[in-house]
């Protein structure tokens, strides 16, 4: 059965301007992502500084903006100062195994250099000083002092220049080494923000939060006046102690737009408290699937063979991503306050990318990210949607009511392009969206690029590379003012109009 949605847009009246961040990526020190992931150089397919050239290219192709490290939970015992100059390994009490320490800050500056990203990093809040925060911001930004005369003694004579920074992660959970309650880490927000701060004040701080009015109208009233970001996490659905992750498509669907919710949630903390405006939501780790590290956060025997559950690649299929569209979709609903999201992570584990002996294989949400970096616009217009609906069972078996399709319009204000975005959430079903009120454009060609797979469970590996893959197709309409495109069934497009806005 075929559905009929009204997509209508307004050219005229602009929402807002996306932040071209909200398209980043997070690194961690687990399992595969840092060593055999990025960086490997052991591997033949690495470059001469270790990192690895086809994750290079992939991460170049999707124009990685900012990628933030080195955690997540690890960061909250990591001594930043044991990884520059001469490294020993140690032993790394987040997840329970021994870090090389080969890749440090100086690695993770060259690896975002060699992908054209920004640097974010988020300093140890849990088992760190505020003089540790303070002296990596000196090794990375100055150029006098002691740390700064570290850098240059381990081969950089030129300031990093690290403009993103967070103060801790996740330090609200009990979960966290180094956690804090609301009074203890409002206290320390303000005195890590202003040694940071008094380091190099063109810093843009974070600081970790949860969608919480007690927690940030503690820590805002202590230290907003120095804050430029306010950092929130999400993950929607966990792999079983057992190494388990979710199959059933429906009840992942149900949760699409949860995301969304949290941001609105947050949004309207930050206008409570008198911030709205003046900070910024930085999504800094997302992802529909939590990573699978069953018993790592408790106090009896870790298993680390569970970890390898994360390598499997039929664990993530177009329900991931649909998922992702719809996330990145809100993020563009909500660019007024959203300017930074980091999909978590970038590489192995639950990631975009899975690398192997001799390649990589490109997981849907890699294919979302493509679409969306490079093939939607800065200006994000006006558009109302008229949708039908379909009712889904979530996991706690409470029916739920989706809307079938999800649109956000944007546009290049300097060539007039426009790109359409549509997600069918609906596992079986396509539907015909009408587009009403674009202008003639300067053809009437349209270009539709689709995510796609054989059904909601097609996913990617390294005999089957592009089960889930972008198609491309041009579609010559009568009126671009007044058109209909049938969307397949859980499927992520971008439509393309030269001149049409």
């Amino acid at each position: 059965m075929k559905q009929q949605a009204i997509l209508d847009i307004l050219p005229e009246h602009v929402d807002g301007i996306r932040d071209f961040m909200i398209f980043g990526h997070f690194l961690e020190h687990f399992h595969r992502q840092v060593y055999g992931g990025v960086f490997d150089p052991g591997s033949h397919l690495a470059d001469d500084n270790g990192f690895r050239r086809d994750v290079i290219e992939a991460l170049r192709r999707i124009k990685t903006p900012v990628v933030r490290w080195p955690g997540g939970c690890f960061v909250s015992a990591y001594p930043w100062k044991k990884g520059i100059g001469e490294r020993v390994p140690y032993y790394d009490k987040a997840w329970r195994v021994e870090e090389p320490n080969s890749f440090g800050t100086d690695e993770f500056v060259a690896l975002c250099r060699e992908i054209g990203a920004e640097p974010f990093i988020c300093a140890n809040a849990g088992t760190g000083s505020l003089e540790d925060m303070s002296d990596w911001v000196e090794y990375c930004n100055l150029d006098i002092g002691e740390w700064a005369g570290r850098r240059r003694a381990n081969g950089h004579d030129s300031p990093f220049n690290v403009r993103y920074w967070s103060i801790g992660n996740e330090n609200y959970g009990h979960w966290e080494m180094g956690a804090k309650t609301a009074d203890e880490w409002a206290r320390l927000a303000l005195e890590s923000a202003k040694m940071m701060k008094r380091v190099d004040h063109r810093i843009e701080l974070a600081i970790a939060s949860i969608p919480d009015l007690d927690w940030n109208a503690k820590a805002l009233r202590e230290a907003g006046h120095l804050l430029d970001w306010i950092s929130i996490h999400g993950y929607w659905s966990s792999a079983s102690d057992e190494g388990v992750f979710e199959k059933g498509y429906d009840n992942i669907i149900a949760r699409a737009f949860q995301p969304e919710e949290r941001i609105v949630a947050v949004k309207h903390i930050l206008g409570s408290l008198g911030y709205l405006g003046k900070l910024r939501i930085a999504f800094d780790e997302w992802n529909l699937r939590g990573w699978c590290h069953p018993e790592f956060m408790d106090f009896g025997p870790a298993d680390h063979a569970l970890m390898d559950c994360n390598d499997i690649n039929s664990n993530y299929n177009m329900a991931d991503a649909v998922f992702t569209a719809c996330f990145l979709n809100s993020c563009l609903r909500h660019c007024d306050v959203v300017g930074m999201a980091n999909f978590s992570p970038v590489v192995n584990t639950v990631g975009a990318i899975f690398t192997h002996e001799d390649g990589i294989v490109l997981r849907p949400t890699y294919h979302v990210f493509d679409l969306f970096a490079n093939y939607s616009f800065e200006e994000v217009l006006h558009s109302a949607l008229l949708s039908p609906s379909f009712d889904v069972e979530s996991r706690e078996g409470i029916s739920t009511s989706v809307r079938h399709l999800d649109a956000v319009v944007t546009r290049d204000p300097a060539s007039g392009d426009v790109g359409i975005t549509l997600v069918n959430l609906h596992g079986e079903e396509s539907a015909t969206c009408r587009i009403r009120g674009l202008k003639g454009g300067a053809s009437n060609r349209v270009t539709a690029r689709s995510v796609v797979g054989a059904s909601t469970d097609a996913y990617n590996d390294i005999d089957q590379p592009d089960a889930v893959k972008i198609v491309e197709r041009q579609l010559d309409v009568a009126d671009p003012g007044d058109f209909e495109f049938d969307c397949p069934p859980h499927s992520v497009t971008v439509l393309n109009l030269a001149g049409a806005g």
